[in-house]
């Protein structure tokens, strides 16, 4: 290591962690001529990048690759079954990492001007951090600082644990070889859509769950992927507790306990999914006095930490877990920290999917969210199966559910079906911009897209009120005149 620093760093904006919001808060604050200090320990990019949103929808990809066989006889198409090939799909997976990376890079955050350290940080004071790194030891005082430092792999306390080899979403992207039988903990969209993927890949794949899968999602909506999930093969137990794990053999076992009656499952491979944990150790957050508890650091709506000069963004920030809230802070942090703006965060309009086969994605509230607000509403669906170009694709199964007042003020939608990820966003824009049904229900949808269901429950509104007895009246009655 090199002789210690000793001089100080006094940035506009000093970030700690290059995950989604950090790099987009650095990004921003730089090209807007704020001197920028971004700190990360580990690899550009965070989690997101490495060891979430991009490798599994890579190995889903290949998943669903290798599930396409199923399904071509319908279309006048058969082959065999694929063989499949696990390190090539490891090197897919990686390959597409790879190829994003340069955008999250050093050298990209250098070029725009930002000065990047590799090290470690953790606050000494209210007003200054230290930093590690190769090149020895410095002090930052910054006029703002930017935690941002993201989440982690939340391992829960079960019986043996220690004793196995177990993945996470951390670990599970770098096999070589297809586990012959998987047995996933946690049944939300981490745990599904990998159990999914692992399945179409040919592994045998057992999902547990404490309670029901997906249970922050509409229930109507998650009963047709679970049933998906059911068809496809995947082993589905819910409302189950893991009691121990132990070795069995070359694999493992594990003990769960469903109504009271013990079972055993055996696997080959254990994964972790029970969700995340925000990374506050070694932060030192009780020398800035920065509040935090088990959910991550305490924010206001401005997302300023309980230290004036301390902004908190992304997951640690203990709201939403996704990487496009994490950019959504990033907009929130810089009106406030470098304009002065009292900018605030509005979660109503944030979209979740999970991308599994078919996809679940939703925005706003759900219907049993809604009624629990005591909210007078008006529910519409479509089903994909009345969609000519679900139709033509023989995509037929789900539907879109829209919760709106009985005014046609739209509040939540949710949709399970091809493509919901892409499909939910007209939503998203109505719920944020205040848009009534009448205005999606106007809209010249082209033909025959899957985007036509928005057009459809939409109209489905005023249907009884356009097709009703006074309507048919009035058409009789100006008919007289000519």
């Amino acid at each position: 290591m090199a002789d210690p620093l000793t001089s100080d760093l006094c940035p506009d904006l000093c970030i700690v962690g290059a995950g989604s919001a950090g790099l987009s808060v650095a990004a921003g604050a730089a090209q807007m001529g704020a001197e920028t200090l971004l700190i990360e320990k580990g690899t550009m990019g965070g989690d997101c990048l490495n060891f979430g949103c991009v490798p599994s929808k890579s190995l889903l990809a290949s998943g669903k690759a290798a599930a396409a066989w199923r399904h071509s006889p319908a279309f006048g198409v058969t082959y065999g079954a694929p063989e499949i090939d696990m390190r090539a799909v490891h090197d897919h997976v990686h390959e597409v990492i790879a190829a994003i990376a340069p955008t999250d890079s050093v050298e990209r955050f250098e070029s725009l001007g930002v000065k990047v350290i590799k090290g470690t940080a953790r606050f000494t004071g209210p007003e200054e951090l230290a930093v590690e790194s190769e090149d020895g030891r410095r002090t930052v005082r910054a006029r703002r600082f930017v935690i941002a430092a993201g989440s982690q792999p939340l391992v829960p306390s079960i019986p043996g644990l220690d004793g196995v080899d177990y993945l996470t979403n951390e670990t599970v992207f770098g096999l070589t070889e297809l586990p012959p039988r998987l047995i996933v903990v946690g049944g939300g969209p981490i745990g599904c859509e990998l159990g999914q993927a692992f399945r179409n890949l040919g592994a045998a794949v057992d999902i547990l769950e404490m309670g029901g899968i997906l249970p922050k999602d509409d229930a109507e909506l998650r009963e047709v992927l679970r049933k998906r999930l059911l068809a496809d093969g995947v082993g589905l137990h819910e409302n189950t507790k893991v009691v121990g794990v132990e070795k069995d053999g070359a694999g493992l076992s594990v003990e769960i306990e469903r109504e009271g009656a013990a079972e055993r499952i055996s696997g080959s491979h254990l994964l972790i999914a029970a969700g995340r944990a925000p990374s506050l150790e070694g932060l030192d957050l009780e020398k800035a006095g920065i509040a935090s508890d088990r959910r991550g650091i305490t924010v206001d709506a401005r997302l300023r930490t309980s230290n004036k000069k301390v902004y908190a963004a992304g997951d640690i920030a203990g709201g939403p877990q996704f990487t496009h809230v994490a950019g959504y802070h990033a907009g929130v942090i810089l009106k406030n920290a470098l304009f002065r703006l009292p900018a605030k965060t509005d979660y109503r309009a944030v979209p979740w999917v999970t991308y599994c086969d078919p996809e679940l994605a939703q925005v706003g509230l759900t219907e049993s969210a809604a009624r629990d607000k005591g909210e007078k509403i008006e529910v519409l669906t479509w089903p994909f199966a009345e969609n000519d170009r679900a139709q033509a694709e023989r995509r037929t199964e789900g539907l879109i559910k829209v919760v709106a007042t009985p005014r046609g003020k739209v509040l939540g939608a949710g949709i399970v079906g091809p493509n919901a990820g892409e499909l939910i966003l007209p939503w998203g824009l109505a719920i944020s911009e205040g848009l009534k049904l009448g205005a999606l229900a106007q809209v010249i949808a082209p033909y025959p897209t899957l985007g036509e269901v928005t057009k459809r429950v939409a109209g489905s509104h005023f249907t009884p009120k356009i097709f009703s007895d006074r309507t048919r009246w009035l058409v009789r009655f100006l008919a007289r005149f000519g």
